[in-house]
């Protein structure tokens, strides 16, 4: 079994969910006492919260590159970065190390690609859903995407770090999520991609009015089966 390296702490909630499921889908695969070997780097969010709200790409980058080099002098064989935002910053992570990098819209995709959708509604960051990099890995799948309005975009965002990345679940907030939910299917999503890894923790499956990804799982999922030999590792992208 490979081992796995996890650039997490963005925020710390939702690397819970990766570390859980990890080990959820070793044990059931390998059965007896088997767990997921994980090599663990946890970033101070707040240091990456400033860089977000700076615009300072370039700082962030470089915390994310540095953690992504410790993962791999930590034993890992393969790297992912716990979040959806902070792959505005997966270039910087796959220029610093020498093992694969696995993007978390791949495993979103190959989701979608098994359920047979190919529009889906994107709900996360301002930056996820309103600028290109999220929605162009996507398109690399033959996925399209739909996001909510300029309102709702603020408000969907506003619930992320205001209260998810804080731990804070709140029922009217809920409801909003559930009505642009719905807002999005009737825009011509097949589902909705829960693209902030802490959105699974406020919606889940059984609440939202139309199918949904959660990313952190489908990426958790993704990671497990990599280093399982389950799936075959990415190929290395040349510097």
């Amino acid at each position: 079994m490979l081992t796995i390296g996890l650039i997490g702490g963005m925020s710390w909630h939702s690397t819970m969910t990766y570390y859980q499921r990890l080990n959820e889908r070793v044990a059931a695969t390998r059965g007896g006492h088997a767990s997921a070997q994980v090599a663990l780097q946890s970033l101070d969010f707040d240091q990456i919260r400033s860089c977000q709200l700076d615009g300072d790409w370039t700082a962030s980058g470089a915390l994310l590159a540095q953690a992504g080099r410790r993962c791999v002098a930590g034993g890992a064989d393969l790297v992912a970065i716990c979040t959806n935002l902070m792959h505005k910053n997966f270039p910087d992570v796959e220029r610093a190390v020498e093992v694969p990098v696995v993007h978390i819209a791949d495993a979103v995709a190959a989701v979608a690609a098994r359920e047979g959708w190919r529009t889906l509604g994107l709900m996360g960051a301002r930056w996820v859903m309103e600028e290109t990099f999220y929605a162009e890995r996507l398109a690399r799948h033959g996925i399209d995407v739909v996001v909510p309005d300029a309102d709702e975009r603020v408000e969907v965002d506003r619930v992320i770090f205001d209260e998810l990345t804080r731990g804070r679940l709140v029922d009217s907030s809920r409801a909003n999520y559930v009505r642009i939910m719905r807002r999005l299917g009737d825009a011509g999503a097949d589902a909705v991609v829960l693209a902030c890894t802490e959105i699974g923790l406020l919606v889940s499956t059984d609440q939202a009015p139309l199918p949904t990804i959660d990313s952190a799982s489908a990426h958790a999922d993704h990671l497990a089966d990599l280093a399982l030999g389950l799936t075959p590792l990415p190929r290395l992208t040349a510097a």
